[in-house]
């Protein structure tokens, strides 16, 4: 397993890491344990969840998952996003206290690795979350602090009042960033790449359609994101299905799967510090292993390049912001 900064940093992270938004929803309890222990056992360290992943469901199986394995593990989670209706939403202090502890509790343990603004507040004064979060860490309960779903302008804002403040800075963004979704390459990468901010895109199969599992008459596969969430229909257009055939193609040809083409060529974005790619079996771990070893040539990544520029303008394939 190769390991990289957290942008600058001095937090090591795996290439791959887990996503567990399906954890307690797409996975049951004892199929997520074994995901997660496979995924730590590969070498495997950073674990991505948050406050409200299955309604809470995702943390509260880690926690149990990791006891007597917490140490192993780079464990981060976030918070801001709405849940039940509109409770638990915002970066306040009041409200990232309460998430936080909630958090802590969930996760059976004393402190997070890397905490997350889940997105980015309107309503509450940068000020007042960052001077949250510098308390946070000087608690001991989180090490490093993110943003995900922040725009560029609002990332390089949080950063100046932090410098300005003397308050930790984030050290790295989450957002959407795939073959089917390129737009952070117009300002978001090239200020993280300034800034010394690693990247954790999320998304990095656009939620299986770069898989090849859309690419048949069945656009809503046993136990897809489709067939589980009906709101993942608004994705499935022929544009992202086109491209999702292409990639299948390309892969085809290399004599490998859609997904290990896609993550491959994600692994060699500049920014990028490690790539978080969900997992409903252990098998999906094995398989999207097999990324860091395959290494596309030139013309393949040049060829990947020129399908997926189209992608580069427009909307994001997804972001999530507060209402």
């Amino acid at each position: 397993m190769k390991w990289n900064r957290l942008g600058s940093s001095g937090l090591q992270v795996s290439e791959l890491g887990l996503g567990t938004n399906a954890f307690g929803k797409r996975a049951d309890e004892q199929t997520s344990i074994r995901i997660l222990h496979a995924a730590i056992d590969s070498g495997i360290n950073f674990i991505d969840t948050a406050n409200i992943y299955a309604g809470t469901a995702s943390e509260s199986i880690i926690g149990r998952a990791l006891e007597g394995r917490r140490h192993e593990v780079v464990l981060t989670t976030k918070a801001g996003l709405p849940y039940e209706g509109t409770r638990g939403q915002g970066a306040s202090r009041r409200q990232l206290q309460l998430e936080l502890e909630a958090s802590l509790k969930r996760l059976k343990t004393d402190h997070v690795d890397l905490y997350q603004i889940h997105t980015f507040d309107p309503y509450t004064p940068l000020e007042e979350t960052l001077r949250t979060l510098d308390d946070f860490v000087s608690s001991g309960k989180v090490r490093y602090v993110g943003a995900s779903n922040y725009a560029a302008w609002e990332l390089m804002k949080a950063l100046g009042i932090s410098e300005r403040s003397g308050y930790v800075r984030y050290i790295s963004s989450q957002t959407s960033y795939s073959l089917a979704d390129r737009t952070p390459e117009n300002e978001l990468i090239p200020m993280l790449l300034d800034q010394g901010l690693g990247m954790i895109p999320y998304f990095p199969l656009a939620g299986g359609i770069l898989s090849g599992k859309y690419s048949g008459e069945n656009r809503s596969p046993a136990g897809s994101r489709a067939e589980t969430d009906p709101n993942f229909n608004r994705f499935l257009s022929e544009r992202y299905l086109k491209l999702g055939r292409q990639v299948s193609e390309l892969a085809a040809e290399a004599g490998t799967t859609p997904s290990v083409l896609s993550l491959a060529w994600l692994l060699r974005r500049p920014s990028v510090s490690t790539v978080i790619a969900g997992a409903t079996s252990t098998q999906q771990i094995e398989a999207n292993l097999a990324s860091m070893d395959f290494a596309p040539d030139e013309a393949l990544l040049r060829r990947l390049d020129e399908i997926s520029e189209p992608f580069c303008q427009g909307a994001p394939f997804a972001v999530y912001r507060l209402q």
